[in-house]
């Protein structure tokens, strides 16, 4: 059973299997390293990014009572001036009248 062992320490096909071995470790701790590094970098951004959302979309919320509010508004002055017109009208009636004289 040693003897195998010998033999394959001395061998060609060891070497290229413990040279393999050797760069899929280097492989998987440098994966690891890569993702511990990329993690404390980005998680702090990410929050950042995360707060300023929720901020933006409670900024969107309330730009949208305001819309619904300017809108109301819009729909009264829109009263108001079909109002308007209808005086305006009634006045250009008495004023043509007053132009014309009584026959």
């Amino acid at each position: 059973m040693t003897k195998i062992f010998i033999f394959l320490a001395q061998s060609v096909t060891a070497e290229v299997i413990e040279i393999i071995l050797l760069l899929l470790v280097s492989a998987i701790i440098g994966y690891v390293t890569a993702w511990f590094y990329s993690k404390s970098v980005y998680t702090p951004v990410i929050k950042g990014l995360e707060s300023d959302n929720e901020g933006l979309k409670k900024q969107v919320s309330g730009m949208k009572e305001d819309i619904k509010q300017l809108n109301g508004k819009i729909g009264l002055l829109g009263e108001k001036i079909s109002s308007l017109e209808k005086d305006i009208a009634s006045k250009d009636k008495d004023i043509e009248e007053l132009k014309n004289p009584v026959k």
